[in-house]
């Protein structure tokens, strides 16, 4: 951001998408047109999340204005309430109104045009750059036409590329043992195998981060523990094989092992798998699932929910109870499940007896109805988290209670939700924040199992 200062213009949609981007201008001015606050006020009724951040939003200014007192001609200083916590510099600039109607162009007009209308007006008075910001790609367009500097909004990026999100797992160097001479021991201890060395530089691990050398499956490791410049790794299973499968299940790949590992692992109560379609994420999530609360009973069930955001045009009212209403969106659920419980001996009757006893412990719940409760001893599924925005990624969270397990799977060449994109889907926050957690794991899944046409459709098309 640029030394100089400037008066940002926040479009209506900036602040329905993130109602603390009022404080997140630092030493610059934040000018609110007045048709912003007027379509605030006609989104506030209703339970969306849309209507909960244009009520918040109408709150901070409310706080702001009763805070100080000061002559709203002159400007409000952006001095955040204390429910508010931002990192980075605390916003030091003012909060300004549009108080008088724009001359012409624009008279007599609503919406776009009178947030330009606004801007061309106040460019007159002020000694300041003016710059609009907007997640409306058209309206960033307008701006640009009329003359006026134009951005996007992008204090929600958890990253500037999304190239550079943790994939959870690195190859290491050819001589990485010769490396390490000297300052590496190791032993055995209860079936498994410890490497314990000193991190050298470019050994830049985080927890539960996956090693493996190239063109070798012998040897993967795990970073178990990271303490100052001290690592701890560890060998981790093999389920390629049939004899030690998941549920039925083996891994096919190098990252589906490395899923397995993570989402089989107790001592890791957050997992996030990204890939893209036919990677395994969700056949990977219940399996582990299944084989952990009906074999070794650690979890009471199995909870899975996902964003109900159409691919297409909306196909109406959906009745029934609530798992009713979920069940259409359910069908990667579905789908899975006919692969796991189907028994050796094919038989209807077999396999109908495995689907009434497995749906007795996997429950299908929909999000709009997790706040205020809490999961104990549950293993959650959070489907489709590509479609969360940070706000909603947190409220599920944070619903985690003790013993509790959560496995986010998404895909984010697939985002559905207005105004998210790559590195700013509540996916991408989750992976990005947790990467450093000692409880935590996350792989990106690259190769596509499930058949030859949809790898060549998800490369081609």
């Amino acid at each position: 951001m640029s030394k100089e200062k400037r008066v940002y213009v926040l479009d209506t949609n900036v602040l329905m998408h993130d109602p603390t981007a009022l404080f997140r201008f630092a030493e610059h001015d934040v000018f609110i047109p007045m048709v912003v606050l007027e379509e605030l006020d006609a989104a506030k009724k209703g339970s969306s999340e849309v209507a909960r951040n244009a009520r918040q939003v109408s709150r901070f200014i409310h706080e702001l204005i009763e805070a100080d007192g000061a002559d709203l001609h002159v400007g409000i200083p952006l001095r955040m309430p204390g429910s508010v916590q931002l990192s980075g510099r605390p916003a030091s600039g003012k909060l300004l109104f549009q108080t008088v109607e724009p001359r012409s162009p624009g008279r007599g007009i609503a919406g776009d045009h009178a947030i330009l209308a606004s801007i061309l007006e106040l460019r007159q008075s002020c000694p300041h750059q003016v710059v609009l910001v907007s997640k409306d790609i058209n309206l960033r367009i307008k701006a640009s036409i009329c003359g006026i500097p134009a951005e996007d909004y992008e204090n929600d990026r958890a990253l500037d590329d999304f190239s550079l999100l943790y994939r959870g797992h690195a190859q290491l160097p050819e001589d990485f043992w010769e490396r390490h001479e000297g300052h590496l021991r190791s032993w055995s201890e209860r079936g498994r195998t410890y490497y314990e060395l000193r991190r050298l530089p470019g050994d830049d691990w985080f927890p539960h981060q996956f090693l493996y050398f190239a063109g070798s499956e012998d040897l993967e490791l795990r970073v178990l523990r990271l303490d100052g410049d001290r690592a701890l790794l560890e060998m981790i299973d093999d389920y390629r094989s049939g004899h030690h499968s998941v549920w039925g299940v083996t891994a096919r790949n190098r990252e589906q092992n490395f899923a397995l590992n993570a989402l089989m692992d107790p001592e890791v109560d957050f997992v996030t798998l990204l890939g893209t379609a036919g990677t395994g994420k969700t056949l990977l999530a219940l399996a582990a699932g299944l084989a952990q609360t009906m074999d070794q009973q650690r979890y009471r069930e199995i909870i899975m929910t996902r964003a109900t955001v159409s691919v297409g045009e909306d196909i109406g009212f959906l009745p029934g109870t609530e798992e009713e209403k979920m069940t259409p969106w359910m069908g990667a659920l579905t789908d899975n499940l006919e692969v796991l419980t189907s028994p050796q001996d094919g038989s209807a009757w077999a396999r109908a007896a495995t689907q009434d006893l497995l749906a007795s412990r996997i429950k299908i719940r929909s999000m709009n109805f997790m706040r205020g409760r809490t999961f104990l001893n549950r293993y959650v599924i959070i489907d489709e988290a590509q479609n969360l925005t940070p706000k909603q990624m947190k409220t599920l969270l944070t619903r985690a209670g003790p013993g509790t397990k959560m496995v986010c799977l998404g895909n984010v060449e697939q985002i559905d939700t207005p105004y998210l994109t790559e590195t700013t889907s509540g996916l991408t926050y989750a992976v990005d924040r947790f990467k450093s957690w000692a409880h935590s794991a996350h792989v990106t899944l690259r190769r596509g199992e499930r058949s030859r046409l949809a790898d060549f459709a998800s490369e081609s098309l």
